[in-house]
């Protein structure tokens, strides 16, 4: 197995955390408790990024994956994999018959339905920037909130909340993966005042430019509530606002479209053993500790400790691990194909990535 290059000590330990939430592998375990994720997105022109973030959550472990895309896309995307389930459920102005004046709760019924069946979403792969579908889709993101339904955003689910930052805002179940111009657009949306990613790298003072990364990524997390933010960039930067982590995991070269799908994918799966975690899924021995994380001493106190883990620690470990699981995905990817690197070369390293990074749990039995 490869060997992670340049792992550091405070790396390993969270690794060693990470692994307390994986459920192990047990005889006990019916289909669906180790995961249920659903991908909200998909449309004519882009059927891609919902495959890959989709497929990722299934090579990482969770037990049912769901696409809910547009009907156009639904054929294609089945095309890609039998071993996904697919529903060609989300309206467009296509499928309705005057986009101007919709019923959106209505014709977000049947995804909403849904929900009580899902642990997790993950919102914006492929889900283009039709008017009917965005509406849509933000009737079925209130919902999910209403019931404490984590979701991730990407892509496109960014604009949503680029447009209507309050759809987010305050909401500690929720993770945002914005890129580098993803990142301004959200400041900008948000009023306020932080360093473009660009203008750090281009400083000619010398000064930390870790800490100027991280200092814009928590007062953008700080500015929606707290929510969790993935940074993405040359090294990512995760962080609710009171805790920030950087991820020291070397990622590829290359930078190819789609990546960013392997990342939701794996934080969707990583969202649903959390949810299996905090439900007592399986006996953890931990001490239990049932009081939310509050400030930086706190949840460093966890991270640091052996008792039972709050909602907040686990959540920015979901954070910090699908990010390292993904850039060792594109270092693996990047070593094997150099610049020919594709997003399907990170989906077929997503396995390797979590037993190498992470790592099977105590009790679980992987072999017959």
């Amino acid at each position: 197995m490869d060997k992670v290059p340049h792992l550091s000590v405070p790396s390993k330990a969270l690794f060693k955390k990470a692994r307390r939430i994986v459920p192990p592998m047990l005889e006990k375990f019916h289909k669906g408790q180790q995961g249920r994720i659903a991908v909200i997105g998909g449309s004519l022109d882009y059927t891609g990024a919902p495959y890959f973030s989709a497929m990722a959550s299934a090579r990482l472990g969770c037990d049912m994956s769901h696409v809910i895309c547009e009907s156009s896309a639904a054929t294609v995307i089945k095309s890609y994999s039998p071993n996904l389930m697919v529903h060609p459920i989300l309206p467009s102005s296509n499928s309705v018959k005057d986009p101007n004046s919709i019923d959106a709760p209505s014709l977000a019924s049947p995804i909403i339905s849904m929900l009580s069946r899902l642990h997790a979403l993950v919102i914006g792969p492929g889900l283009g920037r039709d008017g009917v579908t965005l509406q849509v889709v933000r009737e079925v993101m209130k919902e999910a909130r209403s019931r404490s339904i984590p979701f991730i955003l990407d892509a496109d689910g960014l604009l949503l909340v680029t447009e209507d930052p309050d759809i987010v805002k305050g909401y500690k179940e929720c993770i945002l993966t914005p890129n580098v111009n993803e990142f301004s657009r959200l400041a900008k949306a948000l009023g306020i005042d932080v360093p473009s990613l660009a203008q750090i790298s281009s400083d000619e003072g010398g000064g930390d430019k870790t800490r100027q990364e991280t200092e814009a990524c928590e007062k953008l997390s700080k500015a929606l509530g707290g929510v969790t933010i993935v940074q993405k960039g040359p090294h990512d930067v995760i962080s609710n606002g009171i805790t920030s982590i950087v991820s020291d995991i070397r990622g590829g070269l290359k930078r190819s479209g789609g990546q960013g799908d392997t990342l939701t994918g794996s934080l969707g799966t990583l969202m649903g053993w959390r949810a299996a975690y905090h439900n007592a899924l399986w006996d953890s021995g931990e001490q239990e500790n049932s009081n939310e994380a509050q400030s930086k001493q706190e949840i460093q106190a966890e991270l640091e400790s052996e008792r039972r883990m709050s909602p907040a620690t686990t959540l920015l470990l979901v954070a910090w691990a699908g990010s390292a699981i993904t850039r060792e995905c594109s270092r693996r990817a990047f070593k094997a194909k150099g610049r020919s690197m594709q997003a399907s070369d990170l989906t077929d390293e997503v396995h390797d990535s979590f037993l190498t990074l992470i790592g099977e749990p105590e009790g679980s039995k992987v072999h017959l």
